[in-house]
């Protein structure tokens, strides 16, 4: 029996030993970057800003996997029952992780218990456009439009994070658009271009160029403050439009249980990666903000918007049956 507890002992010892020495060489094999949307969609372009760098600054490769579907349930749901040993991570959006919880009567993951979060990668206000093809230079030209032609108003969402910041705008405005629904912010844009929708609210990152370009009209950023990179578009609260505004983020997470000491090292990493100029400038340059933060106040961040999103869920009745 004493030579049996003595094997026991020697092989959690083992076992203990094994798992510190695989936490102290990490990384040692390539590490996937999950992201919920398909290819050309706001979180993938962050995804494929950041991940070159990181797989410098790790020394392994870094792959950005792309598992669109279902408002990034399917990609987020994959992460959270990927094993937590540092080699999946996801680019987490504040729909899924914020939002999903606020609007979802099911759902397979909690964020707050399936994860970790390492670092917010950046914020970003949304942008309210308008398809060129239209009549409509200005919020109150697109609410006045709507309501005149309720067979053509419709708008473009791909997650609830904008079905939720445009069904708040219906209700700051009193208009009753159609939602339709897309994979990728990416795809939303490309509706308002060719006129297949009216509106959408979409991320910056997929439609900056094209509101430069002039292929989209905006009409307001939904950020309280105006957006450095287009001065002259006003926000929704001038635009005459209250109590509407929306801001969004992306960031890091890996599965919860995954050890500390990788945690520690992806958020230092993460950040260090963050702060570089080139990085950095990028980010700027996708009218967003880089960020960086802390995984400490990471996770403050994204209890304050479960419980923000959530409250807003329930005043506009907004569920979803999954």
């Amino acid at each position: 029996m004493k030579r049996i507890g003595a094997t026991l002992v020697a092989a959690v010892a083992l076992l203990l030993g094994s798992g510190a020495q695989a936490q102290d060489n990490y990384p040692n094999k390539p590490i996937r970057l999950v992201v919920g949307f398909a290819a050309g969609g706001g979180n993938d372009i962050l995804a494929r800003l950041f991940n070159t760098k990181l797989s410098e600054a790790l020394g392994q490769p870094v792959i950005v996997e792309n598992r669109p579907g279902a408002g990034a349930v399917v990609a987020t749901e994959y992460v959270a029952k990927a094993a937590p040993d540092g080699y999946t991570l996801l680019i987490g959006a504040s729909g899924a992780m914020a939002i999903n919880p606020a609007v979802y009567t099911k759902l397979s993951y909690d964020t707050l218990r399936d994860f970790v979060p390492i670092t917010m990668i950046a914020s970003f206000p949304l942008f309210v456009v308008a398809t060129p093809t239209l009549p409509v230079g200005t919020i109150q030209d697109l609410v006045t439009f709507a309501k005149a032609n309720p067979g053509k108003a419709n708008y473009a969402g791909s997650s609830p994070a904008f079905q939720l910041a445009t069904e708040l705008f219906k209700l700051r405005t009193g208009t009753a658009l159609e939602y339709i629904g897309y994979k990728s912010s990416g795809e939303s844009v490309t509706a308002v271009i060719k006129g297949e929708v009216l509106m959408s609210i979409v991320d910056a990152p997929a439609v900056s160029g094209h509101i430069r370009g002039g292929q989209v009209r905006a009409l307001a950023v939904t950020s309280p403050e105006r957006s450095p990179d287009f001065p002259n578009l006003p926000t929704l609260r001038e635009s005459g439009v209250q109590d509407a505004d929306v801001g969004l983020w992306s960031g890091i997470f890996a599965p919860a249980g995954t050890p500390a000491p990788i945690v520690r090292k992806l958020e230092a990493e993460a950040r260090r990666v963050l702060r570089m100029p080139e990085v950095h400038d990028r980010l700027l340059g996708l009218s967003v903000v880089p960020s960086a933060s802390s995984a400490e106040d990471f996770a403050k961040a994204i209890r304050f918007d479960i419980d923000r999103w959530t409250t807003v869920a329930k005043s506009a009745n907004i569920k979803i049956e999954p």
